[in-house]
């Protein structure tokens, strides 16, 4: 591979507007754990696919490593490498088109989520991708690294929100997929391919995506269940209760409101139990969210919650949710874990966790997206110790090892990136890795689009 030099740039800068070539900023080489730092010959800014085409077939032809750059929100170090690679931003292609009749949207890879969210609502729809990081996330990153978040029990990852793609090939070539099609066997789900290979296949530059109607009601609740098993219990009678109605189902374990105490006490805590379920349902007109929530309570025979009833109340649930994340930071995790098992696991995933974690005397904030078997398991110092002394390698080893023999995931939804390529070799499925080599292999041939990234460099 060679680096992205003075002499590479002024030939590629020839062939582009002038202001399409720019000097690295800090921004651009940092991610936000701080778990990795990278390097950069230079960033390109381009506005349309065709440029990004021009861009990528010259670093083919230079055979110079490309790293995509969306908003740069990923935690698993996808988007910084070390080296002298290309940058490419997608920050200037934020084009929004709404088609509402078709219940569809077309958008450019640099939009940012929250924008694409605000053009679907005002043309009376709903785009239900949820983030926490929706202010800044692009969905061309987005749709690299599969994003989950809030509303898959309802709506799908990203993959599933998803009709259709343009994307750079790593000759230069433009995939012209995007058409807003339900319908399409044609062949090939290059689309699929795309989406989740993290910039690895090509570079996203803009997608056709799913719009729903937006719920006549919303209804949102904060519960105290005695115990994991008690949640998927809950989780099972609104489903049956509700059926295609519940669209968020949030399990929060006591450490994380006393993370916010200490670190954030400015974030109001409306309930703190030893387990609650934050819970949100999507009404059609004619049902009543209080009633139907209430009928919840009374049914699953709880003892304690609260039910909102404004739209500030509901705010308040979610930001006390979604600011967990923050307060992890400011105690500074040993380890964290991104994974999915069976929901029907779920509870036994984390009574056997806590036995394998024992020796280690940590404290333990569980948390995540129990609706969709995805939980957030992350080990912390115990009070007055520090993460120097802890073994964090072999923290993950136990829960990802336990995770595998439970038939899970150690990758929910924040991706491999850089961080978890290891994780990949030791867990992939041998045959699923050989025909993920033989892809990279065929349409990367010079390996420059994110090498190291999701793939070990071969």
């Amino acid at each position: 591979m060679n680096p992205c030099d003075p002499a590479f740039l002024e030939t590629l800068g020839a062939r582009l507007a002038p202001d399409t070539l720019r000097a690295v900023e800090p921004r651009h080489l940092s991610e936000p754990r701080g778990k990795f730092g990278g390097g950069a010959g230079a960033v390109a800014l381009p506005r349309t696919a065709a440029e990004v085409s021009v861009i990528v077939a010259a670093c083919a032809a230079a055979r110079v490593a490309i790293v995509p750059l969306g908003g740069g929100t990923g935690l698993v170090g996808g988007q910084v490498m070390p080296g002298l690679p290309l940058l490419i931003s997608t920050e200037r292609m934020t084009g929004i088109e709404v088609f509402p009749a078709e219940n569809a949207l077309v958008a450019g890879a640099g939009a940012i989520l929250a924008d694409i969210q605000t053009a679907a609502r005002n043309a009376g729809r709903l785009f239900p991708l949820s983030l926490a990081s929706e202010g800044s996330v692009r969905i061309g990153g987005a749709l690299s690294t599969n994003a989950g978040g809030l509303n898959v029990l309802r709506y799908g990852t990203a993959r599933d929100l998803c009709l259709g793609l343009q994307a750079v090939l790593p000759d230069g070539t433009v995939w012209n997929g995007l058409r807003r099609l339900r319908k399409d066997n044609t062949g090939y789900d290059l689309r699929g391919l795309m989406i989740g290979a993290e910039g690895t296949l090509g570079i996203i530059t803009a997608a056709s995506l799913k719009l729903f109607p937006i719920p006549a009601r919303v209804g949102t609740a904060l519960l105290a269940v005695e115990r994991p098993a008690a949640a998927l219990e809950l989780l099972g009678l609104a489903e049956g209760r509700l059926p295609g109605m519940v669209q968020a189902f949030e399990l929060i374990s006591r450490q994380g409101p006393d993370f916010l105490a200490q670190t954030m006490p400015e974030v109001r805590l409306p309930l703190v139990s030893d387990w609650m379920v934050l819970v949100e349902l999507g009404l059609p007109e004619g049902l009543d969210p209080v009633e139907a929530l209430e009928g919840l309570f009374v049914d699953a025979g709880l003892e304690d919650g609260l039910i909102a009833m404004s739209e500030a109340q509901r705010q308040e649930f979610w930001t006390m949710r979604e600011s967990i994340p923050e307060a992890n930071r400011h105690i500074g995790a040993i380890a964290s874990h991104d994974v999915s098992l069976p929901l029907g696991l779920v509870p036994e995933f984390i009574a056997r966790a806590e036995v394998a974690l024992a020796g280690f005397g940590l404290r333990v904030n569980c948390f995540g997206h129990m609706g969709d078997g995805n939980l957030h398991y992350n080990a912390f110092p115990a009070e007055g110790r520090s993460r120097a002394e802890y073994d964090a390698a072999a923290i993950t080893r136990a829960v990802h090892d336990l995770v595998h023999d439970m038939d899970g995931s150690v990758s929910a939804e924040h991706g491999i990136g850089r961080l978890k390529v290891p994780d990949l070799v030791r867990y992939g499925d041998p045959a699923k890795l050989a025909a993920m080599r033989a892809i990279k292999r065929a349409l990367d041939p010079a390996g420059i689009m994110n090498p190291g990234a999701v793939l070990a460099l071969e």
